[in-house]
């Protein structure tokens, strides 16, 4: 079992930035990949970035340019530093973990692993 604890949520104005973290524990040699995802009200979850432990990521073209995925493995923490903030990144952000290989996580069903969530708000 794996627990993930995010932090760093809030409000930021437009073009703002912002830094989420998200801490894990338990079982943590078990983790293969990690990733964000994020749900805005009305929308399906979907991801955002994820990230190997060798260092390997991936961006949705929605954040692509913006958002930097970046992992630490001796501290069990990954991170997700967010700039040029829209207000179509308003979301509930989610850290995820996985067992599966890297070319398996694209699917959602690859994450067994889910942080609680964390709101953040892009708005003048």
């Amino acid at each position: 079992q794996v627990q993930l604890v995010e932090s760093g949520g809030g409000l930021v104005q437009p073009g703002g930035s912002l830094r989420l973290s998200c801490a894990a524990s338990g079982r943590i040699s078990s983790i293969l990949v990690m990733g964000w995802y994020r749900q805005a009200p009305g929308k399906e979850r979907e991801l955002i970035a994820d990230i190997t432990s060798g260092g390997t990521r991936r961006y949705s073209d929605s954040v692509k340019g913006r958002f930097t995925i970046s992992r630490d493995n001796a501290k069990n923490t990954v991170s997700l530093q967010m700039a040029n903030l829209k207000p179509e990144d308003t979301a509930i952000y989610y850290c995820a973990a996985a067992q599966e290989p890297f070319t398996m996580t694209t699917s959602e069903a690859a994450y067994g692993s889910w942080g609680q969530g964390i709101q953040v708000v892009v708005s003048s």
